[in-house]
């Protein structure tokens, strides 16, 4: 197969050819460049899969996207299910730039129909493992909403629930002992308006970060309105957030309801939420699964191990609480 640009050869093929590389790992074949003709040996069916994985690659750089080892593996993917014909889609328009001057972009199929669920949609529900990106993408939807003014202020919230830990008594004002729990929204609101224009607009009122608690008795207009780790809200709690809801607001939920840190006897508010909002009109309920990952690669494939494992194992009975006991009533 020939190549015709030099620039979206060197992008395709990564620093030291590791995309290359990583093709040929992935699907078994040897690629060789003979100047801008590429040679691949191997299995028919292989080589036909790194031949559309290349052009796929070949055709994101085209359009200006960055290639790393996340996007060829993902695109071998695509390859694989017979879904070429979708790689065209991943080169989008661009959500929100950061204070960097970085462009936040969907970056799988899954992210692309969850950025467009948010444009679209009153309530969205972002449901996932960790590293799909709900929350990140979420929060760029929100700075870029605050930009085009078609909100006035970003309210950030989440439950202050522990992960399984007993933190104990932790110092300082009230602010200081929620903090550790918001930490995740403030470091990707710093990433999207830099740390002086969110203390600025967080002065201002326009910026709001606070626990779950503080929601009720409110109604939040021309607000963009993020839940995160609303896997870990009571139903009670659920429905107190989603009755929040002001004119001209916009709702994003987010969770992974593979880590519910509630006690046992405790029903998830995000669990009962995508059964009760499914059909509900302007809702979106968005699935994003291990494809979606776009940390390390063995961040996807311990989810897939957990995933394997969860599937095999045999069901728990369902733990009852302890039944009181009465003392037996004394003589006299």
């Amino acid at each position: 197969m020939s190549v015709d640009r030099l620039e979206h050869i060197i992008s395709v093929f990564g620093s030291f050819d590791e995309n290359l590389r990583l093709i040929e790992d992935e699907l078994n074949v040897r690629i060789t460049d003979r100047n801008s003709e590429l040679a691949l040996t191997g299995d028919d069916e292989n080589i036909m899969y790194a031949e559309h994985a290349i052009n796929g690659l070949l055709s994101l750089a085209a359009k200006g996207e960055n290639i790393d080892s996340r996007s060829v593996r993902y695109i071998i993917g695509l390859v694989r299910e017979g879904h070429e014909d979708k790689i065209s889609e991943l080169a989008r328009d661009v959500i929100c730039i950061t204070a960097k001057g970085k462009p936040v972009k969907a970056k799988t199929l899954g992210q692309k129909t969850y950025v467009e669920a948010i444009g679209k949609k009153t309530i969205t529900l972002g449901i996932g493992p960790a590293g799909t990106g709900k929350t990140y993408l979420a929060v760029a939807a929100a700075v870029a909403a605050f930009r085009d003014k078609s909100v006035n202020r970003i309210i950030l919230t989440r439950p202050a629930v522990e992960a399984g830990e007993r933190l104990g008594f932790l110092p300082g004002d009230l602010q200081s002992k929620v903090d550790p729990y918001l930490r995740p929204l403030y470091d990707a609101l710093f990433e999207m308006l830099g740390a002086e224009t969110y203390q600025k607009y967080l002065e201002r009122g326009n910026i709001e970060v606070a626990p779950l608690a503080y929601m009720r008795g409110r109604t939040l207009d021309d607000s963009f309105i993020i839940l995160d780790e609303a896997q870990n809200t009571s139903r009670e709690q659920m429905k107190m957030f989603l009755t929040r809801l002001g004119f001209g607001s916009k709702i994003v939920i987010t969770g992974d309801i593979t880590q519910i840190d509630l006690p046992a006897e405790k029903t998830s508010g995000l669990k009962e939420a995508m059964r009760v909002l499914d059909n509900v009109q302007d809702v979106a309920v968005c699935r994003l699964t291990g494809a979606d990952v776009v940390r390390h690669v063995l961040v996807q494939r311990i989810i897939d191990a957990y995933e394997r494992y969860e599937k095999s194992r045999p069901s728990e009975p369902a733990r009852t609480p302890p039944r009181s006991r009465r003392k037996p009533s004394e003589k006299s």
